[in-house]
């Protein structure tokens, strides 16, 4: 799903394992997005790989495709966001 989103922050990429290659190293951050004109809808996404070492100005104007997966751990259920393309807007 693609949406005009405004940039909230962002994290400092950090290095992590990748799950699915062996022994890789790959870079992630967690992104802050706002829906606009709503005070209460944001979402907090997951930038993996080389998308996670670009720095968004916080009030900056993103088109952002959002990928959305939930699953449960232990009677508990979560929501996982990940921002697999961000695009800045001029």
């Amino acid at each position: 799903m693609v949406k005009i989103l405004r940039v909230v922050g962002q994290t400092e990429p950090i290095e992590v394992t990748s799950k699915k290659q062996e022994g890789q190293k790959i870079q992630k951050c967690i992104i802050r997005l706002k829906e606009i004109g709503d005070n209460y809808t944001e979402y907090v996404a997951i930038v993996l790989g080389n998308g996670a070492t670009v720095k968004y100005q916080e009030g900056e104007l993103v088109a952002a495709d959002l990928s959305f997966s939930s699953h449960e751990n232990q009677g508990v259920y979560y929501q996982d966001v990940l921002a697999r393309e961000i695009v800045k807007i001029k």
